[in-house]
Formats: C-alpha cells, structure tokens, sequence
C-alpha cells in the first residue's frame, strides 16, 4: 500500500504537471496558502490533476500579491480508479456535500445524479458537487476526481452493461456479502444505486426486478439515512468486488 504525505498540504490543478513547469496560482490558491496555511516562498506543497500523478512543488512570489508553484518531481504515480460508479437521487446541500466528499473517499470515479419519484430536490449543483469532491480527494491523499453527470431520470441511467448493486430497504436478501460474493466472478463495470429519502416507488423497484444485470441487497436490519448509506453501500462492494479486495 502507498505511503501517503499527509502533513504537506496537497492542491488539485487542472494543468499538465511536468518537472520543471512553473505554474501561476489564481487568486483562490493563492489566498488559501498564503492567509489560510501561512505558507511562503520556498515551502512546498502536493500537486496532482487526476492523470500526471502528485509532484512536489516549490512556492515562488510572483509581485506582491501572487504566488507561482514549481514543479520539482513526481511524488507518486498515478493509479487508475476501479470503474465504479455511484448514482444517487440528489439530496438537499449539506447532506449531499457530505454524501459527495464520501463516495469520492470510498473510491467512486462517476457520480451520477438519478431523478426518482420520491427524489425531494429538483435542481443539482454540479459546480457544488465538483468543488466538494477536489475537497475530498485534496485531503485525503487521493489521485482521482470523479466524473460527474447531469441528473437524468432512473430509466435512462440504468445501463446493461453494467452490474448495478440496488440497495434496497425492502430487499429479500438477508446478507449483502453473500450477495455480492455470488457476481464476484462476473467481469463487469459496477455500479451502485442509492434512492431518496423517501426510498423507491413500486414501479421503480418492479422495473429494477426485471433486469438481468441488477443485484439487489439490503444494507442490514436498520433504515440507513442516503448519505449513511451511501458509505455503509460502497464499503460493501469495495470490500466484496472492490479494489479493497486485492489488498495483501
């Protein structure tokens, strides 16, 4: 397992990083490391885009009220994220930055918005979601940044090619581990979809059953919260079918 440096601040670009680049910071980056981290020219800092690796990087004035980064050499390598997508039907702002900075934490490369019948908020801030998942991945030392959709209905997220694991309060399945162990040997992308607070419809459940390719599974003998059981969801399948799997 990767040794990660969590004592040096990490900040998400969106810039090719090659050794030797100098890179002017915008008034945001500049702000947080100079008045926020009290940092100065010549300390360092992480910098990664989700495709160069993190590299170390030196802090260089640029005038009086601007900072460049230099970038010296690449810390760690970058790792492809397992191909598992999360959709979800919005939740309102802080319980869906937090189920947000969450699923980036347990290793989602897609978010994906998914309008149901019960779903209570109309309107996603992808802006938002964006902003809360670079938060996430900056802290805890993650190299990737999910992808994230444009809510659409429930019908056209569903994708056959992909295993989608249903998490459904009122699925038959006792045990969600022996569920998921069943499609272990199954080679597909996964998915993984968690519905609104007020939980799913009966046609969305009964146009769920007839698919091939969905697993339904309960999250245990407790009604979770979305965004509990957002991670209570994906610990599961990383543990199961996940990249947590393959750890010695």
């Amino acid at each position: 397992m990767s040794r990660y440096d969590f004592r040096t601040p990490r900040l998400y670009l969106d810039h090719p990083l090659i050794a030797g680049d100098e890179l002017a910071l915008g008034p945001a980056h500049t702000n947080y490391l100079r008045n926020v981290l009290r940092l100065e020219a010549g300390d360092h800092v992480l910098v990664f885009n989700g495709q160069d690796g993190e590299w170390r990087a030196a802090l260089a004035e640029a005038g009086k009220r601007a900072l460049t980064l230099v970038v010296e050499a690449q810390s760690r390598a970058q790792t492809r994220p397992l191909d598992l997508h999360y959709w979800f039907a919005p939740l309102k702002h802080a319980r869906l930055d937090y189920l947000v900075q969450k699923a980036v934490e347990m290793g989602a490369s897609h978010l994906q918005p998914v309008m149901t019948r019960h779903t209570q908020v109309a309107r996603v801030n992808l802006d938002r979601m964006r902003a809360n998942a670079i938060e996430a991945a900056e802290q805890c030392g993650i190299l990737h940044v999910p992808t994230m959709g444009t809510a659409v209905g429930l019908e056209a997220a569903v994708s056959a090619d992909r295993l989608l694991i249903f998490c459904d309060e009122s699925a038959e399945v006792a045990n969600p581990v022996n569920a998921l162990a069943a499609v272990r040997r199954r080679q597909s992308p996964i998915s993984v979809l968690i519905g609104p607070e007020g939980g799913f419809a009966d046609e969305e459940r009964s146009m769920l059953a007839r698919l091939p390719n969905v697993v339904p599974i309960a999250l245990g003998p407790r009604i979770l919260r979305a965004d509990t059981a957002a991670v209570s969801a994906l610990a599961l399948v990383q543990a199961v079918l996940g990249d947590w799997s393959d750890v010695k």
